[in-house]
């Protein structure tokens, strides 16, 4: 069983055909049909179901997956501690909701590649249950949450780095702008324009609502930040958003924050990482930036 083989195996995976992974690998297609053909005469069982030109994992090739990265992030950690055991470089993974990946990492990343420019960075953007679920798997070096400060993180290493308020917004006109204090029943069938399901802000609006009987008419679902609060100043509804989402909107004109009696909700901004996830010098370093960010962040006010 050869690392090569390995890897061209879990590029099938990920890509979904043999074409696609031999192109990105650079390999001919019969090469790479070849490697998966000789790993499986070495195990001497199919790894793959071909049905025409769509495959998919064999029950063998499901249990050969897991050991498959196992092996190639072993396989990563050997080639760039080895050589060079204080030089940070190689790839790092992180997740991260689309808020903190706009308006918290940036100035982190932009520091970080100025310092350690050989090392790439890929983020992925999710929902926090998407990232938590990733880091949970290895599958990601770091991740970014958003959550109550008493949630539990299942066994994953958990840094809070600040409380983030979370506000309602509306559009500048909206009739509940002109309130001295929105209360919950205020908001008794107004239509929100929410994140994806599984955002903790939204399980927290979602859960007070349905505790005051309070119905919110037909809303819209957006994966965009910037999409939820372009649409909110036109008016399609109100939103609930991160106070640092919306700052700026706010302070130009463009958005009203509503002086509703939950203005003091706030979520817990996180950073996970597996406890069995190897530290390799470029994560050190990333972990090392983000804390000393995190403490020039200033807490927001309730």
């Amino acid at each position: 069983m050869e690392i090569r083989q390995l890897i061209t195996f879990q590029t099938i995976v990920e890509l979904g055909s043999i074409t696609k992974a031999s192109e990105h690998l650079g390999y001919a297609q019969s090469s790479v049909t070849a490697q998966i053909q000789s790993l499986e005469d070495e195990l001497n069982t199919p790894l793959f179901h071909r049905t025409g030109k769509r495959l998919r994992l064999s029950e063998a090739g499901e249990r050969l997956l897991p050991y498959a990265k196992k092996l190639l992030q072993l396989h990563e950690e050997a080639k760039y501690q080895v050589p060079f055991p204080e030089t940070p470089s190689g790839t790092l993974m992180i997740g991260s909701p689309e808020s903190l990946a706009a308006f918290r990492l940036p100035p982190i990343i932009q520091e970080f590649r100025q310092l350690y420019p050989q090392v790439e960075i890929v983020l992925r953007a999710g929902s926090c249950g998407e990232i938590k679920e990733q880091a949970k798997k290895g599958e990601l070096d770091v991740g970014f949450l958003l959550g109550a400060v008493d949630d539990d993180q299942d066994n994953l290493i958990v840094d809070e780095l600040i409380q983030e308020k979370i506000v309602l917004v509306a559009a500048t006109n909206h009739r509940l702008a002109e309130k001295q204090i929105v209360t919950v029943q205020d908001l008794q069938n107004e239509s929100f324009l929410q994140t994806e399901a599984g955002c903790s802000y939204r399980n927290l609006l979602e859960q007070h609502l349905r505790k005051n009987g309070v119905h919110s008419s037909t809303g819209l679902e957006f994966y965009s930040i910037e999409a939820i609060k372009n649409c909110t100043a036109a008016g399609l509804g109100i939103a609930y958003l991160p106070y640092i989402a919306v700052e700026r909107d706010w302070k130009e004109g463009k958005l009203a924050i509503l002086p509703w009696e939950e203005a003091s909700c706030q979520v817990m901004t996180k950073m996970v990482i597996h406890p069995k996830r190897w530290q390799s010098p470029a994560l050190k370093e990333w972990l090392r930036l983000v804390k000393y960010h995190a403490k020039k962040w200033s807490p927001i006010a309730s």
